[in-house]
């Protein structure tokens, strides 16, 4: 058979040679994975805070900056009302002598045929108070100041010593135990009685202002007195001076 001009080419599949080496994965070409715009900026805000931030201690370290203060911190409001003036006085009386005394109030409240455990109120309070004894001059009749200027003597009259009442002293005071009832507890759950403590006390003070009246407080007041005056009149070139305390 003849041959034509031009020859026919024949096309076969390509079949790949099973001895070549396989493709490493360097050669096999990744899709290429770049981060979004807003994460770009994201990335950007949280390195430029961060910057901010060190360079903020940064300043505080060398005192640059003062120190920052913790925001969730305690704070006390004091949102009390300016003091208000009632009343004045003078005082024409000297203090001789003052006395501290504790006392132990054990103060039990129950109810007849009710067991304790259910209708019962026990308080054991520690009070502390001072009691001061005093003369007081505004009291002098004309009489009272009797003066020999030729002699340089004084006889004074003065009347007897008294003692004022207990004043608490509320930082030494304090409720060492309190007892109360099943029903006590919960009916304090829903009011509160403020009458109940400060009869506690009112007791303290009772008891304390008793006890300086037995202490002696008003023979060293009447001592504190004579040696007030004698010093104060002989400063004044007065040679007796000569001082009666009338009769309670």
């Amino acid at each position: 058979m003849g041959s034509s001009g031009s020859s026919a080419t024949s096309e076969f599949p390509v079949v790949a040679d099973p001895a070549a080496p396989a493709a490493t994965p360097a050669q096999v070409a990744e899709p290429e994975h770049r981060p979004s715009g807003f994460a770009r900026l994201l990335i950007f805000v949280g390195f430029v805070f961060a910057l901010l931030v060190l360079s903020c201690f940064g300043l505080r370290a060398i005192n640059v900056l003062p120190s920052f203060d913790n925001p969730f911190a305690d704070q006390t409001t004091d949102r009390s009302q300016p003091v208000l003036l009632e009343s004045m006085r003078d005082l024409h009386r000297y203090v001789a002598a003052d006395g501290t005394f504790q006392v132990i109030v054990d103060l039990q409240e129950n109810r007849d045929n009710i067991p304790d455990f259910l209708v019962n109120r026990r308080t054991l309070f520690v009070g502390s108070g001072t009691v001061e004894t005093y003369v007081d001059f505004s009291t002098l009749a004309g009489d009272a100041l009797k003066i020999d200027e030729e002699k340089k003597t004084i006889e004074l009259t003065l009347p007897p010593p008294q003692q004022s009442s207990a004043s608490l002293d509320m930082q030494r005071s304090y409720v060492v135990a309190e007892e109360r009832g099943l029903f006590d507890r919960i009916g304090d759950a829903f009011r509160d009685d403020p009458a109940k403590q400060q009869r506690v006390y009112q007791m303290a003070q009772e008891k304390i202002t008793e006890a300086a009246r037995a202490s002696g407080l008003d023979e060293r007041a009447r001592e504190n007195t004579q040696r007030m005056l004698e010093s104060l009149f002989a400063r004044l070139g007065y040679t007796t001076v000569t001082v009666t305390f009338t009769s309670p």
